[in-house]
């Protein structure tokens, strides 16, 4: 069981400002009764099916240049940049 002063002893070394510590007390032990389901699901050894490839099967690389001018098809140059959406 996770208590209101392991809460508040963790955000003190994590250097993080929080009023309501029994707020999270059910927050917290909620997520570590779910790491417990993860731990009891029996994946100890999991096989993962691949097919080996040779290199020699692989596609050749080829380079096609494009020749246009890139910055001129862009729809918000202005000037010497590029006006991006608003970050929120």
């Amino acid at each position: 069981m996770v208590t209101e002063e392991e809460i508040e002893r963790v955000t003190k070394l994590m250097k993080i400002d929080v009023h309501d510590h029994k707020e999270f007390v059910d927050k917290v032990q909620a997520m570590i009764n779910y790491f417990d389901i993860l731990d009891s699901a029996g994946v100890e050894e999991e096989i993962v099916a691949f097919q080996e490839m040779d290199v020699s099967q692989l596609r050749d690389d080829k380079h096609i240049p494009f020749e246009d001018n890139l910055i001129d098809k862009l729809k918000n140059y202005k000037g010497s940049y590029v006006r991006a959406p608003k970050m929120i």
